[in-house]
């Protein structure tokens, strides 16, 4: 199996900074009509998220699960389903003592994308991950994956290396699906590729 795996704040959905209210999920420009066609190409779609708000107090891991929902509906519109949703909790400047630890899963360390190749028999170098800031290239990178930056202005370091140099850069998931579908059947030779 070959997955899409998916930064959630800012590349799936709208970015409302710490948001666990349901009625402010929205998904970004062209998101839905990007992963119809991902799912048409056979991946299967997974959400890798970073939520340091549970380790800063700020929500509790149960106020993710109406989220969520919120985002399976949202997706049903266009007739897709997620096939895995992983989170990291911790943050190591948290104020909730067992959340504020380094951990391994919180990107751009590649542990949720591990956990979800080791759980759903994922093969990482057919897989790639998008996300909007380096710090998912640098995930997806380390865990053998190819990788699309969603150049939307949500990176605002660029401190550059070989792990944080994306394989691609799109404006959207819509641009991003079909990058991968060219890379795909052989077509996208320039990995500094990118789309409007």
């Amino acid at each position: 199996m070959r997955a899409i795996f998916l930064d959630k704040d800012g590349t799936l959905v709208e970015d409302v900074p710490y948001n666990v209210n349901p009625a402010l999920i929205e998904l970004t420009w062209k998101a839905g009509q990007g992963l119809q066609l991902l799912k048409q190409l056979g991946y299967a779609l997974i959400v890798v998220t970073n939520q340091s708000g549970v380790a800063k107090g700020l929500f509790t891991e149960t106020a993710l699960d109406p989220v969520q929902h919120r985002l399976a509906e949202r997706l049903a519109q266009y007739g897709v389903t997620l096939d895995g949703f992983y989170y990291c909790p911790h943050s190591p400047d948290g104020v909730i003592s067992r959340y504020a630890i380094p951990c391994t899963c919180r990107k751009p360390m590649p542990g949720m994308l591990l956990r979800a190749a080791a759980e759903h028999g994922i093969d990482l170098a057919q897989s790639w991950m998008i996300g909007d800031i380096l710090n998912d290239v640098e995930a997806g990178r380390r865990a053998g994956c190819r990788t699309v930056l969603i150049d939307n202005g949500n990176e605002t370091e660029w401190k550059l290396s070989p792990l944080r140099t994306p394989h691609f850069k799109a404006a959207n998931l819509h641009v991003a699906g079909t990058l991968i579908a060219s890379a795909d059947s052989g077509l996208a030779g320039n990995s500094e590729a990118s789309g409007s």
